[in-house]
Parts: structure tokens; sequence; C-alpha cells
């Protein structure tokens, strides 16, 4: 924001009614080289002479502004399988950063690190191993579902005004980004199928469908070369192929970048006379055009986001959203019997676990504090259920190996009416940016807290607190009722309990394969999909499959509509479905389309989501699904490194999950035959 921010004649960069070209234009043809190049870094010094405020872009929202209400964790906002209520998310998100903004720009004359309203996130890279630290961070590891969560969350944070951003998105880490932990320079080796077909599809949608005004390029080096000083990404496919109109800044701090590539800013530091003037007025182009988008240079008055209240930050309102997010992010893995839901009639509840009673935790990575209140699953428990006995006993620690704090839990457990045990990991300490996995199973002796709990008789109900997917096989095969939490928000603790205890029906699917132990991994430093990462590559039984999630009402999938003829390769093609709630209870359901390419001519995945829609569904009612799958969806990159689709049969899976043996639904299965020329579709 200008330091005088009305305009009177004076220069055309602060005219709001001349075109922001040309204002941007103006404004560097006033600066000097020295005061261009403080500008190259994240951090920007004032330049009083000319009005402009000292402005960070470095913020993080990744599932909440600063300060801000704190919604699930992106993991568990990629379980919700919903757009909708992720758009939701951005634009709370947005409108509390905004608030603050202007509130610590008119108290301050400027704004620092955290301040701002230009943020690093979301982070759209593909979880290819679930042993990397920042699996979190992320919407999971399908390139769709991650382009369609990540699309809306942008959309959210940067509003639809049609002049003015409400924020600045930054999608990261582009690209072919997803550890090992020691990412700066290490070299990640990928074919151009894996790239186009896994790392780079979110990162497409987010600049072509999302709009997207920033990108954070990653510490790596693709295929031997810098991603920051990479030119083929930041100028060939970026800007050449998905025509991105803004900016690039590396990650922070250790980032080698490169202006002449196309790498306009550094995080940290700012770019020296070693380039020519010429370079750096075309990276200055690229960020000022951002702070004229976000209004900092024309009066307060014209811009509709600067008059947001501060007093909307972690409202009744959002907090309720937090809530609901996180209720649709939980996901039901087993309930033998229906042990679940839970009474509210019982006398007595047994709260177990080391991730039981620590609200922090329902925060997860990337978020702030000090921030809004948080609930623990303990605390959530005993608000829901105040005139039982609810009474927490930690077992043992995350990662100890002590056994001490058993007795007392067994205990608990044998006098109580149910045992709710809450075990699993921590966003930082065990799972996080720099903190990987050596294993995928529970660490130290909660397994063991487990089946000691489980060995009284006792009603036992396992509460999973985690980020990435965790091998729980004994629990599958002996504990009635498992639920994947995440880390959940501020509202974690309650949204838990609405689900323990049926005041929320649970409809979220996994966004992530959950294996039976890193046996069925290949070498975590392996970038080649084709060995069997992901779903859409493992040929193998997993332990909960990804799509999987439990309700507890009932879905029943018929009439599946595929094209009955055959179309050209240059069609899109329309499949519909009929789902029914053919239980007692209303419940959401995640509508899954999945199709495999039978006869391609290059190696591609064994199947791969295409389509999904969540619905709400009361007791006995029907709705019709429809899917449009376009020419570009079936395509695939061929020897050739080219993108085309070819005629042959396609095969069709619709249901509430993958088709195999663990199915929350039925799954229908069809097919469609394309004919005509091979079609080339364009990258």
């Amino acid at each position: 924001m200008l330091a005088e921010s009305s305009f009177s004649g004076g220069p055309a960069y602060l005219n709001p009614s001349l075109p922001v070209e040309e204002r941007v234009a103006d404004l560097i043809a006033r600066m000097t080289f020295e005061e261009k190049l403080s500008l190259t870094k994240a951090p920007q010094p004032a330049i009083p002479r000319l009005g402009m405020a000292e402005y960070n872009f470095r913020n993080e929202a990744l599932h909440g502004a600063p300060y801000g209400t704190c919604f699930p964790q992106s993991i568990g906002i990629g379980a919700t399988w919903n757009p909708d209520i992720t758009l939701k998310i951005g634009t709370v998100i947005a409108d509390e950063a905004r608030a603050r903004y202007h509130a610590v720009l008119e108290a301050n004359g400027g704004t620092g690190k955290h301040d701002g309203i230009t943020f690093f996130a979301p982070n759209i890279n593909i979880v290819r191993d679930p042993r990397w630290g920042r699996s979190e961070e992320t919407y999971g590891e399908d390139p769709y579902l991650t382009s369609k969560i990540g699309v809306a969350y942008i959309q959210g944070l940067q509003g639809n005004h049609p002049k003015y951003l409400k924020n600045i998105a930054t999608p990261k880490h582009y690209a072919v980004f997803s550890g090992p932990v020691n990412a700066v320079g290490r070299y990640t080796v990928a074919s151009e199928s894996d790239i186009r077909m896994t790392y780079l599809p979110a990162f497409r949608a987010s600049i072509m469908d999302g709009n997207a005004f920033m990108i954070m390029c990653s510490y790596n080096r693709i295929n031997g070369e810098i991603a920051c000083s990479h030119s083929h990404f930041l100028s060939d496919i970026l800007r050449g192929e998905w025509g991105f109109k803004g900016f690039v800044v590396t990650d922070c701090c250790n980032s080698p970048s490169d202006a002449s590539a196309g790498c306009d800013m550094h995080c940290c530091y700012a770019y020296t006379t070693s380039y020519s003037e010429s370079v750096i007025d075309n990276a200055l182009k690229n960020i000022l055009t951002a702070r004229f988008k976000l209004g900092m240079f024309d009066p307060p008055e014209m811009v509709p986001y600067a008059s947001i209240p501060t007093s909307i930050r972690d409202c009744s309102e959002h907090r309720q959203l937090a809530r609901t997010a996180g209720q649709e992010s939980i996901v039901l893995l087993k309930n033998a019997n229906n042990l679940l839901p839970l009474s509210k009639n019982l006398r007595s509840i047994a709260v177990i676990g080391p991730n039981a009673n620590e609200y922090v935790l329902m925060r997860g990575n990337y978020y702030w504090a000090p921030g809004p209140r948080a609930y623990s699953p303990y605390e959530g428990i005993q608000s829901k259920l105040p005139l039982a006995t609810v009474t927490y006993v930690q077992g043992c620690t995350r990662t100890g190996t002590s056994t001490t704090g058993f007795a007392e839990a067994i205990a608990l457990a044998e006098s109580s009416d149910a045992a709710i045990v809450v075990l699993g990991l921590h966003p930082t300490d065990i799972e996080g940016e720099g903190v990987d996995r050596n294993d995928i199973i529970l660490p130290g002796v909660q397994e063991d807290l487990l089946k000691a709990i489980y060995a009284t008789g006792t009603p036992t109900v396992l509460v999973l607190v985690n980020g990435a997917a965790v091998a729980v096989n004994w629990a599958d095969s002996a504990v009635p009722a498992i639920v994947e939490a995440w880390y959940t928000g501020e509202e974690g603790g309650n949204a838990i309990a609405d689900v323990l205890f049926g005041d929320y029906n649970p409809g979220g699917k996994l966004p992530v394969t959950f294996y039976k132990s890193i046996n069925q991994l290949p070498d975590y430093e392996d970038y080649d999909m084709t060995k069997g990462r992901t779903y859409r590559y493992f040929a193998d039984q997993p332990l909960y499959p990804f799509g999987y999630g439990l309700s507890y009402s009932t879905f029943e999938y018929s009439n599946l509509q595929v094209l009955a003829g055959a179309l050209p390769t240059t069609d899109t093609v329309s499949i519909s479905v009929d789902v029914q709630n053919t239980g007692l209870i209303a419940g959401d359901e995640v509508v899954q389309l999945y199709i495999s390419d039978s006869e391609a001519s290059a190696t591609v995945p064994i199947k791969e989501l295409k389509g999904f829609k969540r619905i709400t569904l009361m007791p006995g009612e029907k709705k019709t699904v429809v899917f449009d799958v376009t020419p570009y969806q079936l395509s695939f990159i061929d020897t050739r490194n080219k993108r085309i689709v070819e005629p042959g049969l396609f095969e069709v899976s619709v249901g509430g999950c993958q088709p195999g043996p663990k199915q929350s639904s039925n799954v229908l299965a069809g097919s469609f035959l394309l004919t005509g020329e091979v079609f080339e579709v364009g990258l």
C-alpha cells in the first residue's frame, strides 16, 4: 500500500483508471537499478520517495492464515473429496488474512513476514511415497483429485473480482518434488511420461483453471537441472504452454535460482548487478503486477476487500465451517457389527493414547501459532457426553519403548463401558517438513498399547491422528472400529466426537493408499511411477485402497449408462449412474469414476480417477450423477513424448470406491470404444 494512495494528477502509476501494464511500466521507469534489485526478494523494503510501503511476500496459509481459523490439515481437506467446501475454506482464509493485513498496515505503515496477502500455498505435490514427511501438506496421491481440490482452494484465496485479487495463491513446489527430506539440489530423475501424467497435471490446472498468480519453484534438480533455473519448466511450459502471467518465487531460503531462466523473485535474497537491467525489469514487471492487482497502489475505498473487519477472524461462523470440514474429512475404515456410532447413554468412557489429549496436534504443521483455541479428541468427547464419566490416560508416549503406563490404561479400560484409543503420528516431530519416516508402522509401543486395551474385552475404537498413511494391519484384523481423523483442525476434537457418537455420518474417502508395509514400496528415492507407485500403478493388495471409506448408511449403484456404440477419439464421453441411499440415515457418498485404457500402445496407469462427486442423500433418496470425460482426460504420453488419444477399448468402473476386495459399496463396470485416427490433443 502506498503511503499516499490518492490520485490527483500525479504520476501514471498512481492513476487507477489506467491499465495495470501501463502503471507498472511507469513505476519501473522511475526506479534506480539498486531500487529494482531490492524488490527481487520476498521481504521488499520501503521506497519512501515513491510512496511504496515495506511489504513481505512471504506468508503461509496452507490450511489457515496466521492468527485465523485453523482448518483441517491439507491431507484432510483432500479426504473430503469436496471442492465446494474447499472453496469456502479458501474464501474464509482469504477474508481473515485481508482483515489482518489492513489492520497491520494501518497500525505500522507496512507489513512484515506473515502479515501479507500473498500465500505460499497450496502444496499440490503428489504423494508418491507415504514415507515423505510432507505428505500431510498435500491433497494426496492422485493428480485429478489434487487438481480439483487445489483449483478450488486457489479460487477461494484469490476471489472473483474482475479487477482486484483478494489474496494471491502460490501453488508449490514446481516441480517433480516429493522428498526425500534433504531436497536442496537433490537429483530427481523422471520420464517425460511421469512428468506430464503425474507430476505436472495439478500445476497445469492451477494455472489454466485456477489462474494462480504466483508459483513456487522447488529445491531439487529435475533430470540434472536446478528447478528454479530450469528454463524449460519456467518459460517453455509455464508461460509458453500454460499462458502463466504471474511471477515465480523460489522456496526459502537455500534455493539456487536464475532470473534469466524465468525465476522472478528469490524468497530471501535480492538479485545482484550480475544481471542486466532488462532481465530485472522483466522480473519486476511480473512482481509489481501482483501488487497492483492486490490494490496496493489504489485508494482503499476502491479496493472491495480493504474494509473487511478484523472481527471476522475465527468468528462463530468460521469455527462452524472448520467443524464441518473436520467432519467431512474423517474416514471410517472399519466398523464391524456396527459398533459405531457409540451410544450417548454410555456411563463411562476411557480415552487412551498419546494423541488423545494434545490439542496442538489438531493444527497439523504449517499453521502459525498463536492461534484460536483448538480441541483435542478427549475434550471433544467430554463435551459430547457431559453426564458420563470420561477419563483420559496417556498409556504410552508416541515414540518411546516404556510400557509403565499400560497398567493404568488397562485398569481404566476394564472399568469403562467403551475404550477409545487415539494413536498416530506427530505433525512436526515424526513427520513434516524435514522429517521423513523410515517405516510406516505406528511408532514406539503404540500398537502394543492397543493390543493390551483390546485384550480387556471392553469394546474398543481406534482413532488415528496423523498426516500420512500408517500400516495398522493388526488393528484391521482385530479391532472392531477404526477411524482415520487426520490433523482435524481447531474443531477437530469436536468433529471426531460428532462422528463417534452419531451426530455426523462419516463420508470422507482416503486420498492416499494405505499400504500393508514398506515391502510393498519401491526405493524411496525412485521417482519412476511405473514401479508400483500409488494406486494408479500398484498391482498388489493394499491395507486400504485409495478412495476407500465407509458410512453409517449404505449406498446402491444402478443404471450405469456408458456409450452404447463408438465415438471418435475427438469426442467427449458421457457416463451416468444412479446412486441410492439404502440405509436408515442421511449420508454423504463420494461417487467415483475410474477408467482403464485397455489397449494403449505405451505404459499407462492400471486405472485412473477421471471424475468424482460428493453428494448427500436422505434415506431412500436416489440421484443421477453424470460425468463428461474429455479427450484430454483419455490421453497419455506416447513413446514420442506426444499427448495422444488412441482408438480402442476403455474400461469403466463407477462406485463409492475402487473395484477390489475392500469395497464400501457395489461397483459397476462397463466399457466404451473409441474409433478413428490417433488424436494429438496437445500437452
